[in-house]
């Protein structure tokens, strides 16, 4: 039976990374040995859309008031892009220190 689900985020500063998640997101955590955090996601969804290409895969955090998440991130010094409007709800990428990003977004969608 499949009970979860652990999803990978490569980084070309995988420590600061962590940092954030731990510091700046939250997100409860377990230390496995020498620093390496797994960390707890909240409830999550998979969608599978379109490509050319296959092994493309995206993380987007989820949040009821976008406004408001954007605001917290500021405050702790969290750059996010100008939300965008999509048919699927209102999207933001956040900044990672390790210089990638996250997308969050307000769905607009019902949630399983």
């Amino acid at each position: 039976m499949i009970n979860g689900a652990h999803v990978v985020i490569c980084s070309k500063n995988a420590e600061v990374d962590r940092a954030f998640l731990r510091d700046v997101l939250g997100f409860p955590h377990v230390d496995v040995g020498q620093g390496w955090l797994i960390f707890a996601l909240p409830p999550s969804e998979v969608a599978v859309h379109p490509s050319d290409e296959n092994d493309l895969h995206e993380l987007f955090l989820m949040t009821d008031d976008l406004d408001a998440e954007m605001k917290k991130l500021k405050a702790n010094g969290v750059a996010c892009e100008e939300p965008t409007q999509q048919g699927w709800g209102r999207l933001t990428r956040v900044a990672l220190p390790g210089g990638g990003k996250l997308g969050l977004y307000q769905p607009r969608h019902q949630r399983p």
